[in-house]
């Protein structure tokens, strides 16, 4: 059998597979192609949860209370784990950490764009809690069927401290909502400036979309991005109702055929340019990465010794 063939029928296999819900693991065979989308993927879902502490870390000695610092916190440290467990399950593919640090830091990998926007008050906390987890959430949940193992079996754990955000974020919004008249007007400016960026989180239009055809087809992405952020829109319209909020959207409107709401456009020049870097908080956001990151060398650097000593000890006693 001729090379060609052999690859012929592992990808024949690989598709069988995929076709029969069955989940491919990091020692098996995989296209070339596959694992490169799932790094770019999962990469950017960790650089995106550990990147979204920082706005989050700014309000920790200017939360309103002992327990919403408190909240915040837990919060804070989720997000940190949610990293290591993406990081981990990428590296199950072959690239290591550093590798991807380093294309984040260099700006070749990307991470979610509502992470460029500032956070200006308290009630930026509770609308990236509500909107922005509330967005990620509806993504995660349908990875938990991605069609690779570890990824799938993150997201689980993912998506239950995921819902703990939303509900927190919430909490805050309808606290603002339900306060003095400046509380209110507060909680309003902040679902203004990121609704539409959380819309932009699905990212493009799936025919835009230069990964989205081929996700779905080797089920690393089980919903297409429209899908996804139709199901946001349709849940949040009830949700901003309730706090007593004017929507963002004017062009907001039930549709009984459809028995979805048709929404207005996205301003995507708006998202192209932050993709592109050029949003209010790109270049702090990567800054402060990098200077974390090497002010953080020494504490790496002693792990490593620390492991090679115990390693050594183990040895000679064995």
């Amino acid at each position: 059998m001729s090379s060609e063939e052999q690859t012929s029928l592992q990808e024949q296999q690989f598709m069988q597979k995929i076709n029969a819900e069955e989940k491919i693991e990091p020692k098996d065979w995989m296209p070339e192609k596959y694992r490169k989308n799932l790094i770019r993927q999962i990469s950017q879902h960790a650089h995106s949860e550990v990147i979204g502490m920082q706005p989050e870390g700014n309000f920790l000695t200017r939360a309103p209370s002992l327990r919403r610092k408190a909240i915040l916190l837990s919060k804070i440290q989720d997000e940190a784990g949610h990293g290591l467990y993406l990081y981990s399950a990428a590296e199950t593919l072959g690239i290591s950490r550093d590798e991807m640090i380093e294309a984040l830091q260099s700006g070749r990998a990307k991470y979610a764009s509502i992470f460029n926007y500032p956070a200006l008050t308290w009630g930026d906390m509770g609308a990236i809690g509500w909107l922005v987890d509330g967005a990620a959430i509806v993504n995660q949940v349908s990875l938990q069927r991605t069609s690779y193992g570890p990824y799938a079996r993150g997201m689980i754990r993912i998506c239950k401290e995921e819902s703990f955000h939303q509900r927190q974020g919430y909490d805050i919004m309808l606290t603002l909502a339900n306060g003095t008249s400046e509380q209110k007007a507060m909680a309003q400016d902040s679902l203004n400036r990121f609704y539409w960026p959380a819309l932009m989180m699905f990212g493009p239009h799936d025919s835009e979309s230069a990964h989205s055809a081929k996700s779905m087809e080797w089920k690393i992405k089980r919903e297409t991005n429209d899908d996804l952020r139709q199901k946001f829109i349709d849940q949040t319209a009830s949700q901003i109702e309730f706090l007593g909020l004017e929507h963002p959207d004017k062009e907001l409107k039930w549709n009984e055929e459809r028995g979805h709401y048709d929404s207005g456009e996205i301003d995507w020049e708006e998202f192209h340019n932050v993709i592109a870097g050029n949003g209010h908080c790109n270049r702090q956001r990567l800054e402060h990465h990098i200077k974390a990151h090497e002010e953080g060398a020494w504490v790496r650097e002693a792990l490593v010794a620390y492991n090679a000593k115990k390693q050594a000890k183990q040895a000679e006693v064995a």
